[in-house]
């Protein structure tokens, strides 16, 4: 296909689409018939309890795990055919903390972009640049473990944009930040789904990470139970407060969403 036109056909294409795709770890099912949507320029949030399946879904869109059911689409690409470029594509930060505490943040970016081909120098450009957007140009020579969760957290953010993807997956960021880290995270994602166009999935258990014109997938033991708006979803179970509509949608007690 003509590049051009393969850029143009992108354009119009969602950022991922999860069709009908199920996952099991010998006889235990962990996803059953997922389907999703993320639309380019939107922040979309994956909600569900610790252990409805939200890493388990981030693992197979990342190909860490093979879909053998179903179809994985990256900006129209499906990820078992087209693999290496779909993934060019993705920015993701997972759970765990995958930075080396003994480089620099300097030295990180660096070593992502190697792997992505990016030219040196290129990359150092890139490198200043990206964590002058997450307001760290200044530890750029610091050794990661010297930086708080919030911060480093911002410089895995970072990292995942060096390459200018156009998704980026966040599988519970926030998990073990305080108050203020959380909302500098989350201010920062939404700020480049609002300047990049960039299509977010951000997988959570939290609610108050959730804002009015979110997208929102209710994911409950492997299961889709809902995808829309949040008004929709308030209007679907008749809730006007979101937590107690995720609770009628679940059937979770508040202990358990917690």
């Amino acid at each position: 296909m003509d590049a051009t036109v393969e850029t143009i056909q992108e354009t119009k294409t969602n950022a991922l689409e999860v069709d009908n795709v199920s996952h099991s770890f010998g006889t235990t099912q962990v996803l059953d018939n997922v389907s999703l949507c993320v639309p380019r320029g939107c922040f979309t949030v994956l909600l569900g309890p610790n252990g409805a399946g939200k890493s388990t879904l981030f693992a197979l869109i990342t190909r860490l795990y093979d879909n053998v059911s179903g179809e994985i689409r990256l900006l129209g690409m499906d990820v078992r055919r087209r693999p290496s470029l779909a993934l060019s594509r993705l920015g993701v930060v997972f759970q765990s903390r995958t930075l080396d505490l003994d480089l620099s943040l300097a030295q990180n970016l660096a070593y992502h972009a190697s792997l992505h081909g990016i030219p040196r120098a290129q990359a150092k450009t890139r490198a200043k640049f990206a964590l002058s957007r997450v307001e760290l140009e200044k530890r750029a020579h610091d050794k990661v473990r010297n930086l708080s969760g919030g911060q480093t957290r911002r410089v895995e953010i970072a990292r995942s944009m060096m390459h200018e993807p156009n998704l980026l997956l966040l599988d519970e960021p926030t998990v073990g930040l305080d108050v203020a880290a959380r909302e500098g995270v989350i201010s920062l994602v939404r700020k480049l789904v609002r300047d990049k166009g960039l299509g977010v999935l951000w997988a959570t258990h939290l609610i108050d990470e959730i804002e009015p014109t979110d997208n929102v997938v209710v994911l409950h033991k492997g299961k889709v139970l809902f995808s829309g708006t949040v008004p929709q979803l308030q209007e679907k179970t008749g809730e006007t407060d979101l937590a107690d509509a995720f609770r009628s949608m679940t059937g979770l007690s508040q202990l358990e969403m917690e």
